[in-house]
């Protein structure tokens, strides 16, 4: 299929429910990329470009980095789960080109739904969100979505090419600045990693023994909330980095004394590599605007995805109401 050379900021259209239909195998892919019931609702309308999904990280098998052919990410798009039983990963939808058409910028009312076409495009994507499978003697449902296929979609990338690197670059991902900046890094920390002298762990813990739950903050979409210190959060994690199985990435940390909103609480989402739907014991909560750069996950720079961390509340104190959110804040050098 040609190669529509999509780039950032170029303006597009989601294609109609017919013209997408005639793309989906009867798994409601195309090669391998699933089309989600939560994408329909966009069909007609317009969006902008915000990067190639060249060099995207995988969250499956975590070999690193894998190009996903002929897709782009669309500005301010996330999936809301609603045809995934409401799972809350909030993941960014890839969009095949073959989706999508360019068009001049212009805010057209996007014609009305073919209601025959979209409910036959629902009812594919649906039928194939889920599959029973038998595990350990026991019937369990497995979700399938973009997350969980990535890997069949897509093709490894060699660490150390350097096409997929420079093509950052010149397809509008990545500016110049920004390039050299994780480059340089990464050429001192994938040696040191190599010889084990950077520790696989993000955030080893200084915790020696299980602590009692600490009380909750019963935190509220909209609420502020300052990032405590690495020194604060390492003492609520054990050896590996990780409080009661979450762990804390290394992409969290140039968060760490930030003033941010809670997005929303997380009581539940897809495991990327099981597909079971997994339901917190425990409390979560993401944070506007806090996304992965893709700058400092080692092997799998300048990733676009832009996943949410979960935060534990003990990682976090509520501050007043009146303290202005800091935003995002740059990766750390």
């Amino acid at each position: 299929m040609p190669d529509a050379g999509l780039r950032h900021g170029d303006v597009v259209e989601v294609k109609n429910a017919a013209e997408i239909l005639s793309t989906l195998d009867d798994g409601g892919a195309l090669e391998g990329l699933p089309f989600m019931p939560e994408m329909v609702q966009y069909c007609g309308h317009s969006f902008v470009v915000d990067k190639r999904a060249n060099k995207v990280c995988d969250t499956v098998h975590y070999t690193g980095s894998r190009h996903l052919p002929d897709a782009v990410l669309l500005v301010e798009l996330r999936c809301d789960g609603s045809g995934h039983d409401g799972c809350q990963a909030e993941c960014r939808p890839f969009w095949k080109e073959a989706w999508l058409r360019r068009v001049d910028g212009a805010t057209a009312q996007p014609p009305p739904p073919d209601e025959e076409a979209t409910a036959a495009l629902l009812q594919l994507t649906r039928r194939n969100t889920t599959q029973t499978v038998c595990s350990e003697g026991k019937t369990e449902v497995r979700y399938r979505c973009q997350a969980t296929d990535l890997p069949g979609a897509s093709q490894h990338l060699r660490l150390w090419d350097p096409r997929p690197y420079f093509r950052e670059c010149q397809n509008g991902n990545v500016p110049v600045g920004r390039f050299l900046r994780v480059m340089t890094r990464a050429a001192i920390q994938e040696p040191l990693r190599k010889l084990g002298l950077v520790n696989e762990v993000h955030l080893p813990g200084t915790r020696t023994a299980e602590k009692k739950p600490e009380p909750t903050l019963d935190l509220q979409p909209g609420e502020r909330v300052q990032v405590k210190s690495k020194e604060e959060i390492a003492a609520t994690l054990n050896a590996q980095g990780r409080n009661r199985g979450l762990w804390f990435d290394r992409e969290m940390l140039p968060y760490c004394g930030g003033i941010f909103e809670v997005r929303r609480r997380i009581s539940r989402f897809i495991d990327d590599r099981s597909g079971k739907m997994i339901d917190l014991k425990s409390e979560a909560v993401t944070l506007q605007g806090v996304v992965c750069s893709g700058d400092l996950s080692l092997r799998r720079w300048f990733c676009p995805r832009a996943i949410y961390p979960f935060w534990r509340e003990s990682w976090l104190r509520r501050v007043d109401p009146g303290v202005t959110p800091a935003g995002p804040r740059p990766p750390a050098t």
